[in-house]
């Protein structure tokens, strides 16, 4: 076999005995019916639409040119051969199949990761960065809802979406889909599942699931279908208007603006933002999201990088709601872009946050689109909130706490609402 020392096929050998696949860990994929984020909670969601894949930095992606050169890094491996030594062995004498060509180099590329300790810089291969992509543009093919892994194998559907074909088919949050088209996905991993559910508008899958209070598994068909990301949803609550935002993708801005002209026409005397379960997005997305509720020129964030070197961003004068009294809900699955928006909002008292701490997910990804269409994020900078508090691995700690028990989502109760409109009425 070939010794060339291409810094491709480097980083490509040498960390073959880490090639347990990483589906990073924390990092929801956009699988077309619903995905979840770099930013996701312990569980990854992946909302079967809905992408991000980290918090983007807004810059245009660069792509890296493929090149032969020799790595001049002097952490470049000086016993490379030792890999060729394994491949060969491996494929000689290991009972069972070895990975060949891009497989080899992809699991390459996720041990090396996986080193890094950093489960926010992540790779993702030309088919799952395409459909990434486009869960971000707010639109995708597929069923409709978002999903989880479930503790035993399959997928759980989390939510899912008003009027798209799952609910069209009957589809229930909480359902566990085991089977696609016959075919058990339990021993898949999450993007794997996804990828068998997830397909072209106006084809038919058919499901197999487990639900709560059914003996037997049951067999629902579906028809996928084109889906707009339900961005946003809202409502008045009473004298209150209240807009749950779902996800800081392209169209964020332009639906939360939307929603809230829309309720003003009522008079609402006060605002409820609701981004529980918010796993973040575009970061100039977030800025333009805040800046709806702050006066122009405050700033919004602050970016680090590891030398000590700082970026400032401010609010950008789009404020529509600057005034109006405002609380926003959060939890534990409020991440990245939604805690820029709480800190930013909290810190200069122009929000009284309720709920629960948020995730604790402060890191900046930078994608970089490689030379087969892959993608690699690398965390490249934390996030601090403008007084100058870590996000990362501390998360926002709210104003109000407000536990949520299992006995109040078993009875459809929302003790965080409740307790928003109190404080909205009282004042405390």
């Amino acid at each position: 076999m070939q010794r060339s020392v291409q810094w491709g096929r480097v980083i490509l050998v040498v960390f073959l005995t880490s090639m347990i696949a990483m589906s990073s860990m924390g990092v929801g994929l956009a699988v077309g019916f619903g995905v979840g984020r770099i930013t996701a909670p312990k569980s990854p969601q992946v909302a079967i639409p809905v992408g991000s894949g980290g918090e983007s930095t807004g810059k245009p992606t660069p792509v890296i040119e493929n090149t032969s050169a020799t790595p001049s890094s002097p952490q470049a491996p000086s016993n490379f051969d030792v890999f060729w030594e394994v491949l060969n062995i491996l494929n000689e004498h290991f009972y069972g199949d070895v990975p060949q060509g891009d497989e080899i180099t992809y699991a390459a590329i996720r041990g090396l990761l996986k080193a890094l300790n950093d489960p926010y810089t992540s790779f993702m291969d030309p088919k799952t960065a395409k459909i990434f992509s486009s869960d971000m543009s707010g639109t995708f093919e597929g069923i409709g809802a978002r999903v989880e892994q479930a503790e035993n194998g399959g997928v759980r559907l989390v939510h899912v979406f008003p009027g798209s074909p799952a609910e069209k088919a009957g589809l229930k949050d909480g359902d566990i889909i085991i089977k696609v088209d016959g075919e058990d996905i339990t021993g898949l991993t999450l993007l794997e599942q996804v990828m068998k559910i997830r397909g072209p508008a106006g084809s038919e899958v058919v499901l197999t699931i487990i639900r709560e209070g059914e003996r037997d598994p049951i067999d629902v068909t579906v028809v996928r279908g084109r889906i707009e990301i339900p961005i946003v949803e809202y409502r008045m609550e009473g004298e209150y208007a209240y807009i749950k935002f779902m996800e800081f993708n392209a169209l964020g801005v332009q639906k939360v603006r939307d929603a809230y002209e829309e309720l003003a026409k009522n008079n609402p005397k006060g605002l409820i933002l609701d981004i529980r379960n918010n796993p973040g997005g575009f970061l100039h997305v977030a800025i333009g999201v805040t800046s709806l509720f702050l006066p122009d020129g405050k700033v919004v964030l602050i970016e680090r990088w590891k030398d000590g070197r700082e970026k400032v961003y401010k609010s950008d004068g789009g404020g529509i709601a600057k005034d109006i009294p405002m609380v926003v809900l959060v939890n534990r699955g409020s991440a990245s872009a939604s805690e820029i928006l709480a800190g930013a909002l909290q810190d200069h008292g122009r929000a009284t946050i309720i709920g629960e701490r948020t995730l604790g997910k402060g890191s900046v990804q930078q994608p970089f689109t490689l030379s087969d269409g892959s993608e690699l994020r690398v965390t490249i900078a934390h996030w601090l909130t403008p007084n100058g508090r870590e996000i990362h691995g501390y998360g926002i700690d709210p104003d109000i706490p407000v536990e949520v028990t299992k006995e109040d989502v078993t009875a459809g109760r929302d003790p965080v609402l409740e307790r928003a409109l109190e404080y909205l009425e009282s004042g405390k």
